[in-house]
């Protein structure tokens, strides 16, 4: 039997149109939330931009399957990344999600598709012959999931209606990161302050060549391919109490605390709490940087807008009892979700390789015979195709047949990334 009866044999029958939307309508058995957003900024330098796209869907005319996205980029040494990672980055994540999946198998997809969609975009970037950077925070909506990928120091925040303020994004800073400072020296990178004359090192830790305080971005083509575009991502889903999520740039964390921007703007709508975000960080440390914050409220269908939070009354004796223990709670709630029964938290994963984020389920391609790139998506034979888990530098436990598989030129960038290659110029096939 040939390859080509087989593949028939083994390609899954097509699903129509509308038997997927009714699958979605089934699924639908809870009420979407509402979702409110407000924007606000003030520039310094102009390398901050936004996204905000409410009106996605999975399935196009069907308004049972829309999704949220919103975005901040914020550029450094000029623009153009910014620009781009703008213009490109989401339909480089949708692409790399399976077609005519239910909802749940596309949640559970999405958090692959980022670190691939993220590392396509610089690799496209790259062939710009552009120098800029950007860092990225990426939020993706669906119903009660929120899906936040990110790289750099632009923050996410989850406040809920237990009062828990969380941290959904990890910066990639040298100064505060310990694990990314021996990642980027192991990958080829050296980490240090600036030299000043008389030998006092002054100012945050940089990697060099380039002089970048941050290990993780989009672009940044000249500094080095260990400052690398493989995101954080955490995915968590909220009770129908909803939520209010701050995305801000590092202009406004720079200036206030998690608790400070949540607190600052509780019980107001999204569109005036962003706007008192950026005063506050404004009042406290003034216009030093681009300072940009988008405040999206995650509302339930029977709520005009998000209740404010309740404040527990306690008396003296609780106060005394328990007063030091809720502090301490609270302490620790900012970089964990502890809220039992407010979040729960379904996927995250921070690791700069991209072995480990892509996954093995990448199988031939039934309909074709090709092998597909799980970062590019692009169909290629067998013969061109190449296992993450082959070559030079694959272990004695992995199987060089197992997918997922790259394309000779993301192979490329993933081996640079990882230290192991000289870096090359990312060349167009």
């Amino acid at each position: 039997m040939s390859q080509t009866e087989v593949s028939q044999m083994k390609q899954p029958p097509l699903v129509p149109l509308a038997t997927l939307i009714g699958r979605e309508l089934r699924n639908e058995k809870v009420e979407k939330p509402f979702v409110k957003y407000g924007q606000a900024a003030l520039a310094k330098k102009g390398e901050d931009y936004f996204l905000i796209k409410p009106d996605c869907q999975r399935i196009s005319g069907n308004a049972s399957t829309s999704f949220s996205v919103f975005a901040i980029f914020d550029g450094h040494n000029g623009v153009s990344a910014a620009i781009f990672a703008k213009e490109h980055l989401l339909n480089n994540v949708l692409s790399a999600i399976p077609q005519g999946v239910s909802r749940d198998e596309w949640l559970q997809a999405l958090p692959r598709a980022l670190v691939a969609g993220f590392v396509k975009t610089d690799i496209e970037f790259q062939q710009k012959g552009e120098t800029s950077g950007t860092t990225v925070t990426f939020v993706v909506i669906d119903g009660w999931t929120v899906t936040v990928a990110s790289v750099g120091d632009s923050r996410c925040i989850l406040d809920t209606q237990g009062g828990v303020v969380s941290l959904l994004t990890v910066d990639h800073r040298l100064e505060e990161n310990v694990e990314e400072r021996e990642r980027v020296t192991a990958s080829g990178g050296e980490v240090g302050r600036l030299n000043v004359f008389g030998g006092n090192e002054v100012g945050p830790l940089r990697c060099w060549p380039g002089g970048l305080c941050l290990s993780r971005s989009i672009g940044d083509t000249d500094v080095g391919e260990f400052i690398v575009p493989i995101p954080h991502v955490k995915q968590v889903k909220l009770s129908n109490a909803g939520g209010r999520l701050i995305i801000a740039s590092d202009g406004i964390w720079d200036a206030l605390t998690s608790d400070m921007a949540a607190k600052s703007c509780r019980g107001l709508p999204a569109e005036l709490a962003a706007k008192l975000v950026v005063k506050e960080a404004l009042r406290s440390r003034g216009l030093k940087d681009d300072t940009t914050c988008l405040v999206v409220d995650i509302i339930p269908s029977d709520h005009p807008v998000l209740p404010p939070t309740p404040r527990k009354k306690q008396n003296m004796l609780s106060s005394l009892l328990f007063g030091k223990k809720a502090q301490d709670s609270m302490n620790k709630a900012s970089n964990k979700l502890t809220a039992v029964g407010v979040v729960e938290e379904l996927f995250e994963e921070g690791s700069a390789m991209l072995a480990e984020r892509l996954g093995k389920d990448f199988p031939l391609n039934t309909s074709s015979g090709l092998f597909r790139c799980a970062v590019c998506q692009v169909d290629q034979p067998p013969s061109d195709g190449l296992s993450i888990n082959s070559g030079p530098y694959f272990s004695p436990t992995s199987k060089p047949w197992e997918g997922p598989f790259l394309c000779a030129n993301c192979r490329r960038k993933k081996d640079a990334m990882e230290g192991k290659r000289p870096t090359t110029p990312i060349v167009t096939t």
